[in-house]
């Protein structure tokens, strides 16, 4: 059972998540303090969970002190909203960002030097408890701290580490961006079914539970993904003739790895600030 003391800034698509995923884990709504400015999450809230709510820091009681203060609001506008928790920078409290691209020396700058930083980056598959969260930390982080940080962000999925904290800007564009690809692919399997002459209601249908259900094959499965696609790709079958197209030069992987660079180079551009 998680006993912190926690501040989440933010409960939109993945700071909800994260404080359902806390509530089940054990963390009693009363160790919570939410500050969401959207009078209608605040309201649920406080009806669903009783939950304290505030619309902005500035009501937050003087002698509160956080063990973690999870900063999940959008990067574009956390220049506005991390200044306002620079009082609890120091020893016994340490930030957690789920921002893409904002740097660990991002949020020092803002909350200042003394603050302990985790840097992380989930994606939306934790709305299900089925995420996957990448984590690097400053130095100010203490080993307490980031088992705590860890078990926060295990309560939607799993947790990975990383020492080199430019592997985050890769990370936002494989996994934290992953879940769109997908949901492209699921598009773009059904306007290819219905193109080929399929009802759009069963071209949907099969497209979207055949990348469900291949999901899940995935994940039961001990072969690799290219051992399972050479299971399914028979030697002169149909689904070698659809490789033939997906895999030949400028196809799939190619536009792939295009994306991933794009959407990498976009994290370290917000980096900047």
């Amino acid at each position: 059972m998680l006993t912190a003391k926690l501040v989440l800034v933010g409960c939109g698509h993945m700071g909800g998540p994260l404080l359902h995923g806390w509530l089940e884990r054990g963390v009693e709504a009363r160790h919570v303090t939410v500050v969401e400015p959207d009078a209608d999450i605040a309201r649920a809230l406080g009806q669903e969970h009783s939950i304290t709510v505030h619309a902005d820091p500035g009501t937050i009681a003087a002698d509160l002190d956080p063990d973690v203060v999870v900063l999940a609001v959008k990067p574009q506008i956390m220049d506005s909203v991390a200044p306002a928790y620079r009082r609890f920078a120091g020893p016994h409290t340490v930030f957690l960002s789920i921002a893409a691209g904002r740097t660990l020396a991002y949020f020092e700058g803002h909350l200042g030097a003394q603050a302990g930083v985790v840097r992380s980056m989930p994606n939306t598959p934790a709305t299900v408890r089925r995420g996957v969260t990448v984590a690097c930390l400053n130095d100010r982080v203490q080993p307490e701290q980031q088992r705590l940080c860890h078990d926060l962000l295990e309560s939607v999925g799993e947790v990975a580490w990383v020492e080199d904290e430019t592997l985050l800007d890769a990370v936002t564009a494989l996994s934290g961006n992953g879940p769109a690809y997908l949901f492209l692919l699921v598009e773009c399997l059904a306007a290819a079914g219905i193109a080929a002459g399929l009802p759009k209601d069963l071209a949907w249908h099969l497209a979207r539970n055949t990348v469900t259900g291949t999901g899940e094959l995935l994940r039961r499965s001990p072969h690799s993904a290219a051992e399972l696609r050479e299971q399914v790709a028979t030697p002169g079958g149909t689904t070698a003739a659809a490789m033939e197209v997906l895999m030949a030069e400028g196809g799939l992987e190619a536009l792939m790895t295009r994306a991933v660079a794009v959407a990498a180079q976009r994290s370290r551009d917000l980096g900047k600030g």
